[in-house]
Parts: C-alpha cells; structure tokens; sequence
C-alpha cells in the first residue's frame, strides 16, 4: 500500500493505514506558526505524538474553556470523542497521529482558513475539501 499524502493549509498529512482497517495512522506535518482549525469529532477518538518540533495543544470541553500546553516530544495525548481542540506550530512540527476510523463529522467552531465542517462526503473530495488557490 502506498501512502496517501494530503495537502493542508497549514502542512500536510501522509495516511499510512487503507480504509478497511479498525484504525487510522498518520505522520502531520505543520508549518511554522500555522494551526488547526478549532475542532470537535462527533465518533472520532485520537492520541498525538509529538516526534520533533514544538507545538501547543488546545484542549477543553468547549471553546470557551481551552487549556493550553506545550506538547512534550515523545509524549502521547489523547483526545476524547467530544473534546474540542486545536494543535498550533511554534515551530515545524511533526505529529504521529493514531485514531479511530474517520467517520462522522469534524466540527470546525473555527478555522483560519474558512474550511466547511468535514463531513463523508469533504473528506472523500480532493485534499478533503480545501481548495488551494
């Protein structure tokens, strides 16, 4: 299987795992001072891992209420179905994400780059919805 590499505003994601399995993994990559939207997943669980670079990781039960830290390298960080949160580079980053399937709908309450909620349908379109121009 080859990996599918997918384009981001903010970097890009390198999906090392096929649709048939009961997990999903990736390698993210984000650019300097470039972040996530501010996100929730209605089914989705994951855990990041920081290999190199630094982040913030945003986390909280509502936008209202985030904390804030600094990703440790080599430390896993889980985020639970429901849990808004957002990843910001301090530096190039790059993350090994393992989850659950991609299903369901990623909420985007904000996202630097006016990106539609991510729903079935976004996420089997090219570079799941973003338009690079």
């Amino acid at each position: 299987m080859t990996a599918q590499i997918v384009d981001k505003p903010w970097g890009k994601e390198i999906i090392l795992t096929t649709k048939n399995l009961p997990y999903v993994g990736k390698i993210i990559h984000i650019d300097q001072g470039k972040r996530w939207s501010t996100q929730i997943h209605d089914q989705k669980l994951e855990t990041f891992c920081c290999i190199s670079g630094q982040a913030r990781l945003f986390t909280g039960k509502d936008i209202d209420h985030l904390n804030q830290e600094i990703m440790a390298e080599n430390q896993g960080y889980t985020i639970e179905t429901g849990t808004v949160h957002r990843i910001e580079a301090i530096t190039d980053v790059i993350i090994f994400e393992v989850s659950t399937p991609e299903t369901g709908t990623t909420f985007r309450l904000q996202d630097d780059y006016n990106r539609p909620d991510e729903t079935e349908a976004v996420r089997n379109s090219p570079n799941r919805g973003w338009n690079q121009k």
